[in-house]
């Protein structure tokens, strides 16, 4: 083993852990993507350091673009981004943290940016001097399994550092991201589960209601017209165009980790966040449906409060009706109360496409869900979520979880 490999393999090994708190805890598992997460995440880890976050892996547009092009691997950015909000900021020192999430400047000459990266892998960059080896040296190595295979012609903006971490791990281990997110997990005293929902290479796609098809995560923010159904297809954005031949849907195998995980769930939580592109865009797995449907646990939805772009008017009934529709193509005989039991909202502070008028309440008890009313939302910003009070509000509808005082 070189020296990089023994000081990362110290690394791991010499990290300090923090009790056995992580295997305490109710065992919430999260269909999630992107940031808006993130901040319940971080007041989750107060209950539990066994939270499990399946995160999508299908991100299109910057950075990670760059990423996927060269390498035709899965996104890692809201990988890294969960990975970051669930670490032991009293553990892991501030100067590891902000290293990956640091990102190479928006503009500048591509080459120099690149040579600056080449010169970070070396031992006596100054960026390395504010961190203890044993991380230090963990971050290097991974950053040389990227360096060694970078494309020559590799677009370097914007790239962020942790990602370009989790991305050479990812290569060096033969495309797999069990042992780099388990390795990372590790050195970043990370209290819970980040995982991928699959391991392939793939993009988000949608049908929209005049039959037309749109693909690309990064597409959704265009939305031109409601979406009737989702899809993931091997065939990349930058490909798409008049010309271009239909996209073949496929349907990946839930990753075998994260099927244990839904399995053993204490409660199975579709969370705020891009309706599309963050929850259901995890739904698309074949076996997710008949997973979450043979798991006995509460299901839970924490609709989006304040303005989604991606829902274009589709009312919390729709959505409903959205959510059950994509987890009855994997499990089509399941009833309602085995895919979903509560939505969790806030009548007072929330504000939901199409209102909480009697009308939906009537279309959601038609479906067989209960709303579940709690003060959960920002006063003064209904766009966000009080970590504190959703936190409590989804524990309260545990049972035997208790919420501590």
């Amino acid at each position: 083993m070189s020296n990089a490999g023994q000081r990362a393999g110290a690394a791991c090994a010499s990290v300090p852990v923090s009790g056995q708190i992580p295997a305490l805890g109710p065992r919430l598992v999260f269909f999630t993507g992107g940031t808006a997460l993130r901040d319940l995440s971080r007041q989750l880890t107060r209950y539990t350091h066994n939270s499990v976050h399946l995160i999508t892996p299908f991100d299109s547009g910057g950075s990670s673009a760059a990423l996927r092009r060269a390498f035709a691997m899965p996104a890692v950015g809201d990988i890294r981004n969960r990975l970051l909000a669930l670490a032991d900021s009293e553990l892991v020192p501030q100067s590891v943290l902000e290293f990956c999430a640091r990102r190479l400047p928006a503009r500048g000459n591509a080459e120099a940016l690149r040579a600056d990266l080449r010169a970070l892998g070396a031992r006596e960059h100054p960026l390395w001097a504010a961190m203890p080896e044993i991380f230090s040296g963990a971050l290097r190595l991974h950053l040389r399994f990227f360096l060694e295979r970078m494309p020559r012609d590799f677009d370097p903006h914007l790239a962020s550092l942790g990602n370009l971490l989790l991305a050479g791990g990812y290569l060096h281990h033969k495309r797999n991201f069990g042992p780099v997110l388990a390795f990372f997990s590790r050195l970043l005293q990370v209290r819970g589960v980040v995982l991928p929902i699959v391991g392939e290479s793939l993009h988000l796609a949608a049908e929209l209601d005049d039959g037309s098809r749109l693909v690309g995560q990064h597409r959704f923010k265009e939305l031109t017209r409601p979406v009737r159904r989702l899809f993931l297809t091997v065939h990349e954005p930058e490909r798409q165009g008049e010309a271009a031949a239909p996209q073949t849907p496929c349907r990946p195998p839930l990753a075998s980790t994260a099927a244990d995980y839904l399995r053993s769930a204490g409660a199975i939580c579709y969370p705020m966040g891009s309706f599309y592109t963050s929850v259901l865009a995890n739904l698309l797995p074949q076996g997710v449906g008949r997973t979450v449907a043979a798991a006995s646990c509460p299901k839970i939805f924490i609709p989006n409060s304040g303005r989604d772009a991606e829902l274009r008017g589709l009312s919390l009934a729709g959505q409903v009706a959205m959510l059950l529709r994509h987890l009855r193509e994997d499990a089509p005989e399941a009833r309602t109360h085995e895919l979903l039991h509560w939505i969790l909202v806030d009548s007072r502070h929330g504000r939901y496409e199409g209102g909480l008028g009697p009308d939906v309440r009537t279309a959601l008890a038609d479906m067989g869900v209960t709303l579940v009313e709690r003060d959960m939302v920002r006063e003064d910003d209904p766009q966000r979520h009080e970590p504190e009070l959703t936190a409590r509000a989804l524990l309260d509808l545990l049972p035997g979880a208790q919420a501590e005082r």
